[in-house]
C-alpha cells in the first residue's frame, strides 16, 4: 500500500514528469506494435486477435490480485507492470529478436533464423525486459518490495502484460493464415486451445522464477543472496523459456506435451505450494505483531482476531460496504493494509533487512495507521448502528 506522505517532499520532476514521460513512451510503444502487427496480419485478423487474446487475461490478472491480498499492492504499479510488459518489454524483445532472426538467416541457412531467434534470443532477452522492471521496484521503490509474494505479483503482472500483446499476433497470425480453422487446418481456434486455455499462465511462470528470486534477495542480509538469488531466478526463467520454445519449434507434439505435463505442470503446483506457503507466513508475521500495536493503543484488542485472518477482514470489509457503502469499506481496507504494512517492515526491521530508512518509515507508517484507524473506526460504528 503507498502512502503519499512518505513522498510528500519527492521533487515534482519525480512524482509527475517522469511518470507522464513513462506512460508517453509506453503509449509510443503500444502504438508502433499495433501498426508492426497489423502490417503484418491485416486489420480484420488484428481485430480478432485483440478480442482473443483479451479472453485469458482476465483470469491471469484475477489470479494475481488474489495472491496479493494480504497488503495490496499499489493499482498505479500493478498497471504500470502490465503496461511494461504489453508495450516496453515487448518493443524490445522484438526489435532484438527480428535483428537475431536476421543474423540467423543469413549464418545458418534461410528458415532458420526464426529457430534461433525461438530458442536463444527470445528467452534471453524477452526475460531480461520483464525482469529489469521487476528490478527497478527492488532498486529504486524497495518499500513496495517486502518479498517473494511481491515478487511474484509484479512478475505476474509484467508477464500477463507481455503475453497479452504476444497473443495479439499469434492469434491473428493464425485466422489469417488459416482463418477459424477446421479438422484439417490448425487456425485461430486452435492457436486459442494452446496458448489461452492449456498455457495462459506459462509466460507469468517464467518470470516468476525471477520474481522469486529478487524477492528472496529482499528478505536477506546476505549480499550473496542478494546477488545470486536473483540471478539465479533469471537462469531459470531462461532455461524453462527455452524448453518451451524448442518443445513448440523444434519437437514433435509428444515432446511438446511431455514438457508440458512433465515440467510444466508440476512446477506450476509447485510455484502455487509456495505462494500458499508464503501466504501462511505472512499470516503469521501479522499475528505476531498484533500485541505489540494492542499494547501501543494503536488497534483495539477486539481488532486482533479479524485482523489476522484474510476471511474475516474481508467480511468486516464486506459488513462496512453493505451499510455504509464504497468509501467506508475502502477506509477499513486502508487501515487493514496499514497494518500489515508496519508488521511486515518491523519484520525487515527485527531480520536486518530493512535498510537505513528502516526507522524513518516506520515513524511515517505508524502516523498511516492512526490516522487510517481513525477513519476505520468511525466507518465500523456507523456499520455497526
Amino acid at each position: 500500500m503507498s502512502d503519499p506522505k512518505l513522498h510528500r517532499h519527492t521533487p515534482r520532476r519525480l512524482t509527475v514528469l517522469l511518470p507522464v514521460l513513462a506512460l508517453l513512451a509506453l503509449a509510443a510503444c503500444g502504438l508502433i506494435l499495433l501498426a508492426i502487427s497489423t502490417a503484418r496480419v491485416g486489420l480484420a485478423a488484428e481485430l480478432v486477435g485483440v478480442g482473443a487474446a483479451l479472453v485469458p487475461v482476465g483470469p491471469v490478472v484475477a489470479a494475481f490480485l488474489w495472491v496479493d491480498r494480504w497488503e495490496p499492492e499499489p493499482a498505479r504499479l500493478l498497471w504500470t507492470a502490465f503496461a511494461w510488459g504489453a508495450c516496453g518489454a515487448t518493443i524490445t524483445a522484438l526489435l532484438i529478436n527480428n535483428t537475431a532472426e536476421a543474423v540467423g538467416d543469413l549464418v545458418l541457412g534461410h528458415g532458420q533464423g526464426d529457430k534461433l531467434s525461438a530458442i536463444v534470443s527470445a528467452p534471453i532477452f524477452e526475460e531480461a525486459a520483464k525482469g529489469v522492471f521487476l528490478l527497478g521496484i527492488y532498486l529504486f521503490l524497495r518499500s513496495e518490495f517486502d518479498g517473494v509474494v511481491d515478487g511474484i505479483v509484479y512478475a505476474g503482472f509484467t508477464a500477463a502484460g507481455f503475453a497479452f500483446t504476444e497473443n495479439i499476433y499469434y492469434f491473428g497470425r493464425a485466422f489469417s493464415d488459416y482463418g477459424i480453422g477446421d479438422s484439417s487446418s490448425p487456425g485461430v481456434v486452435a492457436a486459442f486451445i494452446l496458448r489461452g486455455v492449456l498455457s495462459p499462465f506459462t509466460h507469468p511462470l517464467f518470470t516468476v522464477m525471477i520474481g522469486i528470486g529478487i524477492g528472496l534477495a529482499a528478505r536477506t542480509a546476505s549480499t550473496k543472496v542478494r546477488v545470486f538469488a536473483p540471478l539465479g531466478g533469471y537462469l531459470v526463467a531462461v532455461a524453462l523459456h527455452a524448453a518451451w520454445n524448442a518443445s513448440a519449434t523444434l519437437g514433435s507434439a509428444s515432446t511438446f506435451f511431455a514438457v508440458y505435463f512433465l515440467v510444466m505442470v508440476p512446477l506450476f503446483g509447485a510455484v502455487v505450494w509456495l505462494i500458499s506457503w508464503h501466504r501462511k507466513r505472512e499470516q503469521g508475521v501479522i499475528a505476531a505483531a498484533l500485541p505489540a500495536m494492542v499494547e501501543s493503543g494503536w488497534i483495539l484488542p477486539g481488532e486482533v482476531e479479524p485482523l489476522a485472518d484474510l476471511a474475516a477482514r474481508r467480511h468486516w470489509r464486506k459488513r462496512v460496504r453493505k451499510r455504509r457503502g464504497r468509501v467506508a469499506a475502502a477506509a477499513v481496507e486502508e487501515y487493514q493494509a496499514s497494518v500489515s504494512e508496519l508488521a511486515f517492515l518491523w519484520h525487515a526491521m527485527a531480520v536486518g533487512t530493512a535498510g537505513p530508512q528502516g526507522p524513518a518509515h516506520e515513524t511515517k507508517l505508524i502516523t498511516v495507521l492512526r490516522e487510517s484507524r481513525k477513519a476505520a473506526a468511525a466507518a465500523s460504528r456507523e456499520a455497526a448502528t
